[in-house]
């Protein structure tokens, strides 16, 4: 089943290269959506593919590049919308 889910890393994610790995896990398992910084330190992603996919590229993610330190996840489940064609990290 596709779903979406739109989340949330907190802890140590901007400047260790976590949009750029987030993206190459996301693009291998093959799902669609982005990712970006915010303003408060955290890095939110938009993940939509096979519900098993989705799942499997959070928890790599939430293991990080080496210098990255994921402090919390806070994931918000919906159905697939299906707007997305690829993945792309935005600034």
């Amino acid at each position: 089943m596709r779903r979406q889910a739109r989340v949330k890393f907190i802890g140590r994610v901007q400047g260790v290269w976590f949009r750029a790995f987030t993206a190459d896990r996301a693009q291998a398992d093959g799902l669609c959506g982005w990712v970006r910084n915010l303003p408060d330190g955290s890095v939110e992603a938009l993940f939509e593919g096979e519900e098993k996919s989705v799942r499997l590229v959070i928890e790599k993610c939430r293991q990080g590049p080496p210098s990255a330190r994921v402090e919390q996840v806070d994931i918000a489940w919906h159905p697939a919308s299906g707007e997305h064609t690829a993945f792309v990290i935005r600034h």
